[in-house]
């Protein structure tokens, strides 16, 4: 105790680690009041009352997930940041498979400059074309708590002009917490939303376990299994495999450079939280031929999270999604030519063409068990679910991409706190060692 102490009081001591998180609280406490403002002409009495007897699931539920549970209460910020993580998204897949991106992203700053300018424009869009799915969402779901006095194209116009703003100030606040705060803005606004409904499933989940005598001691349970899935969790996403890479000796005048051998990280989740995103936004998609109607074991099977169906359909997509995804974002030839450039080499295997054929090989063997695991934790909730028989808002928070964004965005968090503790002679976070966060686990950067 006397340690954490100490430590706090040595960030609190550091004047430019103080007013960063001093900045990044203030952007976060606008960020949540926000969420908390309903559209205009939305009666926010009736609206509560009609979400009370509706659900969402699948692409639905995870936009309500990243924007805090502001989708549901039809607020300024319902699309939160969705609308920038998918034209990131694109932008990162243009960069891979576009040449002229290619040629950007080498130009150091100003292509970094550039390719958030365009990114930016992509959100404007993507934003408009989701701000009217939204209304059309509302209109149909909410339709009574609209008030009579809006005309529907005065509520439709208004609407979309307010989600667009809102959205585009999200993305702003998430810039500016990268800029002058604790950096990660926009992942650590998603884990600040995710976070936010955590103690109202928490209460919800003991409110139901109190109801009956002998279940407090499986309440215990589940925290307990709560705290190792997590910990499960950070193994998942800081697992690297370290390829020895040896370094030629170069001898200038009388000086030597070079000689050194380190470690080439691969990482075994590279894709991250990407392929459970894809993979619930596809499972989505056959459930939209069954609205309207009362849909049918389709219907059923797609929205039940602990159908075994379900299950094994969803574990096969993320698998494939995941050999995919890495296939776009690791290049082992570039890899390879790097190491080459720099006089480095993988003893054993003759540089060019071998070392990429033998990093493309250690990291198809890798990504397999990356993929399972990560297959596991995205349906885990409905396992717990069906063993426990918890409700279905705390089981949300035992797998999935809630679990995954939480745990990787605060690793990362801590991982700069202390990288600033250290950078003046202070004691780590640890004393077992550093923390290192997703980003500093591999060369990878997703």
């Amino acid at each position: 105790m006397k340690k954490f102490i100490k430590t706090l009081k040595n960030i609190w001591s550091i004047e430019e680690l103080r007013s960063k998180i001093l900045f990044t609280l203030m952007l976060v406490a606008v960020y949540r009041i926000g969420a908390h403002i309903t559209l205009p002409g939305i009666n926010p009495i009736a609206l509560e009352q009609l979400s009370k007897s509706q659900t969402q699931n699948g692409i639905l539920d995870l936009i309500n997930t990243f924007a805090g549970g502001a989708f549901n209460m039809a607020s300024i910020f319902a699309l939160g940041i969705m609308p920038y993580i998918t034209a990131s998204i694109f932008v990162q897949l243009m960069t891979v498979l576009v040449p002229s991106f290619q040629k950007m992203q080498k130009e150091g700053e100003s292509g970094r400059k550039k390719i958030n300018q365009i990114t930016r424009y992509i959100t404007i869009i993507v934003t408009f074309v989701q701000a009217f799915a939204y209304v059309a969402y509302l209109q149909q779901t909410s339709g009574p708590a609209i008030d009579p006095a809006y005309g529907a194209a005065y509520f439709t116009l208004t609407t979309v002009i307010v989600l667009t703003a809102g959205t585009m100030f999200v993305m702003w606040l998430g810039e500016k917490i990268t800029d002058k705060g604790l950096g990660n803005g926009v992942s650590l606004l998603i884990m600040i939303g995710i976070l936010a409904r955590l103690p109202q499933s928490f209460a919800q989940e003991l409110a139901y376990r109190s109801e009956r005598s002998g279940n407090i001691l499986i309440f215990i349970i589940e925290i307990a299994l709560y705290i190792a899935i997590n910990m499960g969790c950070i193994l998942l996403i800081q697992a690297v495999r370290k390829v020895p890479v040896n370094y030629a000796k170069q001898i200038v005048g009388n000086r030597q450079f070079g000689g050194a051998r380190q470690f080439l990280p691969l990482k075994v989740n590279s894709a991250g939280v990407m392929p459970i995103i894809f993979a619930q936004a596809i499972l989505f998609v056959p459930t939209l031929f069954t609205l309207g109607s009362n849909g049918g074991a389709l219907g059923k099977m797609f929205t039940d999270h602990t159908n075994g169906w379900y299950m094994l359909i969803y574990s096969v997509v993320v698998i494939g999604f995941t050999f995919l995804y890495t296939a776009l974002i690791f290049n082992p030839k570039q890899i390879s030519d790097n190491l080459k450039q720099n006089n480095g080499f993988i003893p054993g295997v003759k540089p060019g063409q071998p070392t990429t054929d033998y990093i493309g090989t250690i990291m198809d063997r890798i990504t397999f068990p990356g993929a399972v695991l990560l297959a596991f934790v995205g349906i885990l909730p409905g396992i717990i679910q069906l063993l426990f028989g918890m409700t279905q808002g705390f089981a949300m928070f035992f797998g999935g991409t809630s679990l995954l964004i939480m745990v990787g965005v605060i690793l990362d968090t801590l991982q700069q706190i202390e990288t600033q503790l250290m950078m003046r002679q202070y004691d780590g976070l640890m004393n077992s060692g550093r923390i290192q966060g997703r980003q500093s686990a591999s060369a990878v950067q997703i």
